[in-house]
């Protein structure tokens, strides 16, 4: 199947991108594995006329409104994120009366409707330098409250107001499952991400996107680790780092849609160029500058 697929992606000119929560077996035959940012600019720069995104809808989305003139195919339409969705367009124009000079800041992890809506977009490794950045003094954050909740304390000169969405399977963590997990490996340092509550952040020992807990955990010199976000980056983890050992709450944080992201899928997307993402043009250029001011602010 491996080599089927390397077979057509030279025949077609396709590259293939994957998140660190896709399948270990798809994250291996993957061209480039990323966090959201990364797959961003990656899609932005890429020469391939074929984007096999494995990800989820919002991903395949932002790779297509920043290569309109590429195909972007998803091994599964279906695959979503719904925290994309937990922010009702009425409440941003509500704010945008009350506050003259209000930023909506909307996290990568959000429909093309939403970024549409929005003045630039984020993800958990640029959001708070690219929120201190900005001239304005109120601050909209969407849809994330954790992440925005984590954002307001590192940028207290802004008046950040944030939205009351959430990814489910970072907020299902609890601080019992991490406390149980600490006390059987009191050495190993808690990483987690800022998509967990707060009262998780306070008791951890690094706060960092997908990619930032990888590249914490590759420096330091322990060997242990606590592991607080999707468990699809234990396949990064362990390639890097053999010799150290990971542990992660119980039951281990899944994300089903990330996991429709299956060999077979990506087989069968490549051989039939179907479940192409599209976006109507109206909304796509829209939605084009929020990301294109992300890309330009996170460098």
């Amino acid at each position: 199947m491996k080599d089927k697929i390397e077979r057509l992606k030279k025949q077609k000119n396709a590259v293939i991108l994957a998140h660190y929560y896709a399948p270990a077996e798809v994250q291996e035959i993957a061209d480039y594995v990323g966090d959201s940012y990364y797959l961003a600019k990656i899609a932005k720069k890429t020469a391939a006329e074929i984007i096999v995104f494995c990800g989820v809808s919002f991903m395949g989305e932002s790779a297509k409104i920043l290569n309109p003139e590429k195909k972007v195919l998803m091994p599964d339409l279906s695959a979503d994120c719904p925290m994309a969705h937990m922010v009702a367009p009425g409440k941003i124009e509500q704010l945008k009366r009350e506050y003259e000079d209000l930023a909506v800041v909307c996290y990568i992890n959000s429909t093309a409707a939403l970024k549409c809506l929005s003045d630039v977009c984020v993800t958990s490794s640029n959001a708070v330098n690219i929120v201190r950045s900005l001239p304005n003094k109120n601050i909209f954050f969407i849809p994330d409250r954790n992440l925005g909740r984590f954002v307001a304390e590192q940028v207290p000169e802004k008046n950040i107001i944030v939205n009351d969405g959430c990814c489910p399977i970072h907020a299902a963590i609890t601080a019992e499952q991490l406390m149980q997990i600490k006390a059987a490996h009191p050495n190993a340092p808690i990483l987690i991400h800022p998509e967990c509550e707060p009262e998780l952040l306070a008791i951890s020992d690094f706060i960092g996107s997908t990619a930032e807990i990888i590249d914490y955990a590759a420096k330091s010199e322990r060997n242990e680790f606590i592991i607080c976000t999707e468990s699809g980056v234990d396949y990064k983890l362990m390639t890097d780092n053999p010799n150290k050992t990971f542990y992660y709450p119980s039951p281990w944080p899944c994300c089903t849609d990330m996991k429709l992201n299956t060999l077979e899928a990506v087989l069968s997307v490549l051989e039939k160029e179907d479940n192409e993402v599209t976006v109507d043009r109206s909304v796509s250029e829209r939605a084009l500058r929020p990301l294109d001011r992300m890309l330009e602010l996170g460098r």
